[in-house]
């Protein structure tokens, strides 16, 4: 026992961090459950928006997460304090992770369950396209193909030039886009900022901004539909939790594929809750989605659910990887491949 305990005392702090972030089992029944958990707020978020406008539901959600998620900040107290010098940053990173709430819930509202959770399922697709467009981050052979695959699956979805083709279905997209656009933000500002700051920044400043249109458009929520709004909260800042904790026990690459978990409960939620039920095409566009969402993710640095703590610390980890005795260089195909 002393014996393991010494050479424990004398391992390197990064061999450590490594064995640290080796769980993938652990890993992915924590990102698997914060998908259960988005999916389940997904489902509250149809139900109360019968009875209430987007602009108060996207209201509600934020301040009961911050509410709930404040304490755990307090109690993370990071050592440099909440001031910022990238101010800039984190307001792009709110408008548009905020855009992408709004656009999400109002396709919860207006289309079936699992087509609103497909279309914002395409982040990972965007984000190695604003990546590159923005931060001229190298975009993987495997990749381009990716992209292209996920936009064939996009068309089986969206169905334009059909008659069934649903104009609600773009806005759903949309979320999609500013969810990538809210990750990459969160890339550039990873190196510098720590999780806690930008979790703080981002879910104070979507409070406020989403708190704007209610000098309009305020109702009184009825009684019952109170609960649901602070379960709605909860669920929120439990998932953003239980994947922040995910993506820490294990690399990216292992366990983001898990949270297309949240298509496949939303899609479940959906046929018990409310009968929905999927066309031929859109099945296949989905599996399109799914797996050129996976392979995008496990060759791009940047991937998370929209509006959680992972993609900053997985943004994060991969800038400080850079950093290790290992030199990284891109090979012919834009990947980074380790030269010692």
């Amino acid at each position: 026992m002393l014996f393991i305990h010494g050479v424990a005392s004398q391992m390197n702090p990064t061999s450590q961090a490594e064995i640290y972030r080796n769980q993938p089992f652990a890993g992915a029944l924590f990102v698997l459950s914060a998908s259960f958990m988005f999916a389940v707020m997904g489902a509250l978020v149809k139900v109360v928006s019968t009875s209430l406008t987007n602009d108060m539901v996207v209201f509600f959600r934020n301040l009961c997460a911050l509410v709930f998620i404040l304490p755990w900040i307090w109690y993370r107290r990071p050592h440099d304090g909440i001031k910022t010098a990238l101010f800039q940053l984190h307001l792009i990173r709110s408008l548009a992770g905020l855009g992408a709430m709004y656009c999400f819930f109002y396709a919860i509202d207006q289309l079936q369950l699992s087509e609103a959770c497909l279309l914002i399922a395409t982040t990972p697709l965007f984000i190695p396209v604003i990546a590159y467009v923005w931060i001229r981050e190298p975009v993987a052979r495997k990749v381009r193909g990716a992209i292209i695959i996920g936009f064939i699956g996009i068309v089986l979805i969206l169905k334009p030039g059909l008659e069934v083709f649903q104009p609600v279905t773009i806005v759903g997209l949309a979320s999609g886009v500013l969810a990538a656009l809210a990750m990459v933000s969160i890339r550039r500002m990873s190196t510098s900022e720590p999780t806690i700051r930008i979790v703080f920044y981002f879910t104070v400043l979507s409070t406020l901004i989403s708190a704007v249109p209610l000098i309009w458009s305020w109702q009184s929520p009825q009684p019952r539909i109170w609960w649901l709004l602070i379960l709605i909260g909860l669920l929120a800042a439990v998932g953003q939790i239980l994947l922040t904790k995910g993506y820490s026990l294990a690399p990216a690459a292992q366990v983001g594929p898990f949270t297309y978990g949240n298509v496949v409960f939303a899609t479940l939620f959906g046929w018990i809750f409310w009968g929905e039920s999927l066309d031929a095409m859109t099945w296949v566009g989905a599996v399109l989605i799914c797996i050129a969402g996976i392979i995008a993710a496990r060759r791009t640095k940047t991937h998370a659910l929209p509006g959680t703590t992972a993609g900053a610390i997985n943004s994060a980890e991969a800038s400080s990887r850079k950093n290790r005795s290992v030199k990284s260089s891109p090979s012919c195909d834009g990947e980074f491949t380790g030269k010692k």
